[in-house]
């Protein structure tokens, strides 16, 4: 409880400057607290996140509490269920201090697309978080929640991580169940943790990873291997062949977070590691495949947000009316711009030239990975061509905010997972990440050199100005 009143007091001082959460649920995380404390009284068993204060990010239901997207047209949606994974939470005993902040429908790379307002980074309150779970790094990384749910769906998790200087998981596709996250593209969206070190996101994985029969895309056990993540990090990485992507300058990358790969690279060589330079031929189109393929299937998932059963309701004189007027008063700018973009790849005569053609291509990027997968164990790379940028920057620039997130895209597409661990500050005191991707369901070999680097790799890990 006292644990509990602290999070809570911090987060009423200094959410207003950072707008990280949306909704505090203060009589909530009061009483899992309290039950947490009866629990340790009566020396029953405790959880393995016993009373660890967690931020939920806004897409993720959780029964009683307002779950919006960050949407006007879900805006006093109150779910009557827990997703999967906020079930998994409770059962360990973790605290659900409330909802973070993010771009509506997880569709952005700046948290600038909220109906309810941009998040500061911590790090420096004029520059974006990252997106679209720029709420639960900013709240991690401040100190506002120990640590955080995110939804990942082309960088989502691991982006915020890098501009905000905290650890961010990406599982494999399969690995944790979407089961009461609200959907953007079915087959891309992944629920991972982002925490303050890769230890605590090892254990904030291995609670909600596993099967569940009501998401008919989770793998059972007995593919994915077992959950012990946190047992990884204590094994040694020496002798692992380490994959090298080696960013080109037309990427948009900028020169800090080039040297700072370069550094990394030196560190993991001293962890003992053998560098291996890889390639990924097709990864020049992820970008197009990825703002194809997501929209699609973000026009399909969103049409059910229709004023009919429930959240925003405009009425107009006939049907017709009604569903023009709740989504255009509803959605925002950038949620309808991708479902304009997936309705016209979807459309007939257009189907085959371009949702089909970006499956293929999906298909050969994963064949990429595989490839060079036979050569080694893990692949590393930055995990954004720049540090947090300006908020407002890229708001009238769609393109350079899509770029943002290409070197992400790549294992979401592939359904692979991936870590980003903060790897030093730019030259103007901004984290930078590097990302650790690696084969499905090797999350254990991943979070071990990841934390292997955190550990030896110094780097501050916390902003300044907010204690």
């Amino acid at each position: 409880m006292e644990v509990t009143r602290a999070f809570l007091a911090r987060i009423e001082a200094l959410n207003p400057k950072l707008n990280a959460y949306l909704h505090v649920d203060t009589e909530g995380a009061l009483a899992q607290a309290a039950q947490v404390d009866e629990a340790r009284a009566q020396n029953r068993p405790l959880g393995k996140l016993a009373g660890v204060p967690v931020a939920i990010k806004d897409n993720l239901c959780t029964r009683g509490v307002p779950t919006t997207c960050a949407s006007k047209i879900l805006k006093n949606y109150i779910p009557p269920y827990d997703a999967h994974v906020i079930r998994c939470l409770r059962r360990e005993g973790a605290v659900l201090l409330g909802k973070a902040n993010m771009d509506e429908f997880a569709m952005g790379s700046s948290n600038e697309n909220s109906a309810f307002g941009a998040v500061a980074n911590p790090w420096d309150a004029n520059c974006a978080p990252g997106g679209s779970s720029g709420g639960s790094a900013a709240a991690t990384a401040s100190g506002l929640a120990t640590a955080a749910l995110g939804s990942d769906t082309g960088g989502s998790v691991r982006q915020p991580g890098a501009f905000c200087g905290v650890a961010a998981i990406k599982p494999t596709y399969g690995r944790v169940s979407r089961f009461g996250l609200i959907a953007f593209a079915s087959s891309l969206d992944q629920v991972g943790p982002i925490t303050r070190s890769v230890r605590d996101g090892a254990r904030m994985l291995s609670v909600i990873a596993g099967h569940d029969p009501r998401d008919s895309t989770s793998v059972p056990e007995a593919h994915a291997g077992s959950t012990d993540f946190e047992a990884a990090c204590d094994a040694p990485v020496k002798g692992l062949r380490v994959g090298v992507l080696r960013p080109s300058s037309d990427k948009g990358l900028e020169p800090d977070v080039l040297a700072s790969f370069e550094t990394s690279l030196k560190t993991l060589q001293q962890l003992g590691c053998e560098l291996v330079d890889v390639s990924l031929p097709s990864s020049a189109l992820v970008v197009s495949v990825y703002y194809l393929i997501a929209p699609a299937e973000a026009s399909s998932n969103l049409a059910r947000f229709d004023g009919m059963r429930y959240g925003l309701r405009v009425e107009g004189d006939d049907l017709t009316q009604v569903y023009q007027r709740t989504r255009a008063e509803g959605f925002g700018d950038e949620v309808e711009r991708r479902i304009m973009l997936g309705t016209y790849a979807l459309s007939a005569g257009y189907y085959d030239a371009f949702y089909v053609k970006a499956q293929k291509v999906r298909t050969l990027i994963r064949q990429d990975f595989d490839a060079a997968f036979a050569h080694c164990d893990l692949i590393v790379g930055p995990t954004s061509p720049t540090a947090a940028f300006k908020l407002g920057e890229r708001t009238d620039d769609p393109l350079a905010m899509y770029l943002a997130d290409i070197f992400t895209l790549p294992p979401s597409l592939a359904g692979l997972p991936a870590i980003s661990v903060p790897c030093g500050l730019s030259s103007a005191g901004l984290p930078l990440g590097l990302q650790v991707t690696a084969p499905a369901f090797k999350e254990a070999q991943m979070i071990q050199l990841a934390h292997a680097f955190e550990q030896a790799f110094d780097t501050p890990m916390r902003p300044g100005g907010w204690d």
